[in-house]
């Protein structure tokens, strides 16, 4: 059953979105006439998987959880001494500044805060690297892991680019804290690029908010970079596929949305993507196993945090699968171009869609994927 049904105001509307989800900028490099490239920019790569974490980060492991994150961040300022390197570091917190995420490399979207990884030094790069496994899954091709492979995957597309404006290299990926990292307070730790925009907020000491959260990744689904094989977003992809091959042919015909989707709609620079009406399949009608692969799902983005702030995440969505419903347009294989899938509760919003191949000129699909939260983007602010 479907939980509703938009009357045509409402199908014109979507209509609307769905247009502007395929005139977003998607993840190529800037056209002509866009922005000069940043004479910060470099086209090297971090080669983050095997920088080594240095031994002054020790001072840090008689603490755990944020005490440690706190500690980690107070490491790492005190690594730096150039003046200008700390002023790119750190910013004063306001939700116009963490707004400035995007899907795009570093040359077609300059705006983003921070110091660029290939900017620290190797002590610092792996303090940094620190940082983030604090804030993030250990587990393979999930949190840093996934990160790291799309670091790999931004090295790749180098090797072939010509545009060097578009700034294709994990070099450019930018870190960055919006906020004093404190004890009380708020404040954000900033990490993106190249398809990949990592946003904690925390307040007094807490994770007010883990999203905007969102992953890209080409070439899709797999590609050697680094001395590795990488397969970021597979997972993503087969929960979805998993899901969706489970509906019966009444579950799917519920399930369906009108329209077809080239890209997410609550993007970079789209905040008022999400829809204020829910489209799709009531969970509620699905059976037990269903939900089970609906919240494997779910986990497989909240599974980027660390283990403790995502049981925290995964609680709240399951106590809202009342309300929460799932809609998909395309095939149910999600693996065919236009393939798109969402999830849309009281709080979460999730969104996976495959569209052609923009920057790397090779046949195959790559996937946009975002993790919203409507009612703690940007810790709620």
């Amino acid at each position: 059953m479907s939980l509703s049904v938009k009357p045509l105001a409402s199908a014109i509307a979507l209509c609307a979105s769905v247009t502007t989800a395929i005139s977003q900028p998607a993840g190529g490099p800037p056209g002509e006439g866009g922005p000069e490239a940043d004479p910060r920019q470099g086209d090297t790569s971090t080669l983050m998987s095997t920088v080594q974490i240095p031994d002054v980060v020790a001072e840090c492991d008689a603490v755990e959880d944020y005490a440690r994150l706190l500690c980690l961040t107070d490491v790492l300022i005190a690594s730096i001494d150039d003046e200008e390197l700390l002023e790119n570091l750190q910013y004063d917190y306001s939700v116009e500044e963490a707004q400035n995420w995007s899907n795009l490399p570093a040359g077609a979207f300059p705006d983003r805060p921070g110091v660029f990884l290939g900017e620290f030094s190797l002590e610092q790069r792996g303090i940094v690297k620190a940082i983030m496994m604090q804030a993030t899954s250990g587990t393979d091709n999930e949190g840093f892991d996934e990160m790291v492979q799309t670091l790999n995957a931004d090295d790749y597309i180098g090797t072939i680019s010509t545009d060097y404006k578009a700034g294709y290299s994990s070099f450019n990926t930018k870190f960055a804290f919006l906020g004093t990292p404190a004890e009380t307070g708020t404040w954000q730790l900033y990490y993106g690029g190249h398809h990949l925009a990592f946003t904690n907020t925390y307040t007094d000491g807490a994770l007010a908010g883990a999203t905007p959260s969102f992953r890209g990744v080409e070439p899709f689904p797999r590609f050697y970079m680094n001395g590795r094989e990488n397969i970021p977003l597979m997972q993503e992809r087969e929960a979805f596929a998993a899901l969706l091959r489970s509906l019966d042919d009444d579950q799917k015909a519920a399930a369906l949305l009108e329209g077809t989707y080239h890209d997410i709609l609550a993007g970079p620079q789209t905040d008022d993507g999400i829809l204020d009406v829910q489209e799709g399949l009531a969970v509620t009608e699905l059976s037990s196993e269903q939900v089970a692969l609906l919240l494997a799902a779910i986990e497989t983005y909240v599974g980027d945090l660390n283990a403790v702030d995502a049981a925290t995440f995964m609680e709240k969505y399951a106590a809202e699968l009342d309300e929460t419903v799932l809609g998909y347009s395309g095939t149910t294989e999600v693996n065919t171009t236009d393939d798109y899938v969402r999830i849309h509760g009281p709080s979460l919003w999730l969104e996976f869609s495959l569209q052609t191949i923009k920057s790397t000129g090779e046949v195959g699909d790559h996937p946009h994927s975002v993790w919203r939260d409507i009612t703690s983007d940007y810790g709620g602010n």
